[in-house]
């Protein structure tokens, strides 16, 4: 037994292998420099030849030490020959060591790669994962990538994807050298729904196919075709690289995310370079959410973001509710203060451009009382959302009080100077009169809040109610102007009711005021009183106890 397995062999330090020296220096030229240099140290015998970073491990050895051990043969399949290529070339298993030798065998299989099925195509380059560096550096994740286009070029009407001449293998210009799928056509059209970002039947078939591809392969797809990073201007590869991240973000959660941080980029920089014309203000949200957790650059976040900003009065609820806010809070309150703050500056104040701001301004509204119940937001963080927004941007203020309400009820334990400070964000004179009287009654709003705002309804319904005599309408008019006039005239009667009820709300609201001021200043004096009357049993005690010659506790 010890004259046939003379060799011992560790393969990355993790396997060892017992073979036949003679069998094995036959087909490797490496090995037998590696025994060569072992038989001159000055070792004990028998130590054995250490080799690392071998191709595929103990996998890729071991069908090595198959095809010595069978006279140069083996079953060469579409999943293996790539690290079988990968191993002929790192043990030098070429035709100078022996006639018709592995890597021979595998380049000829490779010759007619145009010929190869595209699952075989794909296989073959799933399967290079496990010697990715040396495959890349010997060619052969070029030539695979290459075929692989070959085919999907030749079910496409319009030849959307070209390699640069500079490409290390370029394509092969015989559309006979593919055995197509069944389905043919791309859609290269602009996309408004997330739901069109996705693989359409019978048009971009391969992007599933691709999805079971490591990020290496990806990026060096990306790469030959001329559009990785900055560089990135294909819609039709944007699209595929969205398919792709999101595939992999299902499938692999949020392992190895770092691995994907220059495809994101990638992405990104196709989505911003497209714009509004290809993608709507959902699709933009739904890119976000895509690649926001996989590495992304803050240089492309910070592009994506303004476009965003720029359209976000074309957004809707749903689409600001991005989660993976920082401090525990549930939702990304910063990104929408960014997005809104783009919004804001961009904008230019007219009368067409007013009402996208009008737009936003209700959609920021009906987010705030959506996250108010949220624990982990922040009074900070109300509050600068509920201030980003100019006062020209809400015509009514009756949905930040509704949301302020939430919030206050959602967070009972703010202190009163939170309370008031929170409130800082309401236009009093813009409350409609139902939610004045609402805040008049609601006793989580400060005392000192409510009087403001039952004051400054008083003062805007008392500027209502005067009119210049110039106003008044001329008893010559006609009868559908008269008509308007008692019109007017009940509603500044029901005005002047409503004034009347102001008064009374404003009148209770001081003695609420008062009565909270009295019974304060009585439990002080009370404090004060029990203080004294507590200071004077103490000395009775003391002089007590020292009249009877022992001090004594009360």
């Amino acid at each position: 037994m010890k004259e046939l397995c003379d060799l011992k062999v560790n393969i990355n330090g993790e396997h060892t292998f017992y073979l036949n020296q003679r069998i094995m220096c036959k087909y490797s030229g490496r090995l037998k420099k590696l025994v060569k240099q072992e038989k001159r140290k000055a070792q004990p015998r028998n130590q054995g030849v250490q080799i690392s970073g071998f191709p595929g491990g103990e996998e890729g050895f071991e069908l090595v030490s198959r095809f010595c051990y069978n006279n140069g043969k083996i079953p060469i399949v579409p999943s293996t020959i790539s690290l079988l290529h990968c191993c002929a070339i790192y043990l030098e298993m070429t035709e100078e060591v022996s006639p018709c030798n592995l890597l021979t065998q595998t380049e000829y299989l490779m010759d007619g790669l145009c010929y190869w099925s595209w699952s075989d195509i794909l296989a073959s380059l799933k399967s290079c994962e496990q010697c990715f560096g040396l495959a890349e550096s010997s060619g052969l994740v070029d030539r695979l990538i290459s075929a692989l286009f070959t085919k999907i070029s030749a079910n496409t009407e319009i030849p959307l994807l070209q390699l640069p001449e500079n490409a290390a293998t370029p394509l092969p210009s015989s559309s006979s050298c593919s055995s197509s799928p069944d389905t043919v056509g791309f859609r290269c059209s602009s996309s408004k729904t997330p739901e069109s970002l996705k693989p359409c039947s019978n048009r971009e078939w391969w992007f599933d196919d691709l999805t079971i591809l490591a990020p290496p392969a990806i990026e060096r797809m990306m790469r030959l075709l001329g559009c990785y990073g900055s560089d990135n201007k294909n819609l039709l590869l944007t699209r595929f690289l969205l398919h792709y991240l999101r595939a992999s973000m299902q499938r692999w959660f949020f392992d190895y995310r770092t691995e994907y941080a220059g495809l994101a980029d990638t992405a990104v920089h196709g989505v911003v370079l497209m714009g509004r014309t290809a993608f709507s203000c959902r699709g933009l949200f739904w890119v976000l959410r895509v690649v926001s957790n996989l590495g992304l650059s803050r240089e492309c976040r910070y592009k994506l973001e303004k476009l965003m900003g720029l359209v976000l009065d074309q957004a809707t609820l749903d689409d600001l509710l991005v989660s993976g806010g920082t401090e525990g809070a549930v939702y990304d309150v910063n990104l929408v203060l960014r997005l809104v703050r783009v919004f804001v500056s961009s904008e230019e104040y007219g009368d067409a451009l007013s009402q996208r701001m009008r737009k936003v301004g209700r959609l920021i509204d009906k987010y705030l009382a959506e996250i108010s119940p949220d624990q982990g937001l922040k009074v900070q963080k109300f509050l600068g959302l509920a201030e980003s927004l100019p006062d020209g941007a809400r015509e009514c203020y009756d949905g930040v009080y509704r949301a302020l309400d939430i919030y206050l009820e959602s967070h009972p334990t703010l202190s009163t100077e939170e309370r008031t400070s929170l409130c800082r964000c309401l236009n009093y004179e813009k409350l409609t009169l139902e939610a004045c009287k609402d805040l008049a009654k609601n006793r989580r709003i400060p005392p000192g809040v409510a009087v403001q705002a039952l004051a400054s309804q008083q003062a805007k319904l008392q500027i209502n109610a005067h009119t210049s005599p110039r106003d008044r309408p001329d008893p010559s008019e006609t009868p559908r102007l008269t008509y308007h006039s008692r019109a007017e005239s009940t509603s500044l009667e029901e005005d002047l009711d409503e004034k009347q009820e102001l008064r009374l709300n404003l009148y209770k609201m001081q003695n609420r005021v008062m009565e909270l001021e009295k019974v304060c200043r009585e439990m002080k004096g009370q404090m004060s009183k029990m203080a004294k009357s507590k200071s004077f049993n103490h000395r009775s005690c003391y002089h007590s106890s020292s009249s009877r010659g022992m001090p004594r506790l009360c």
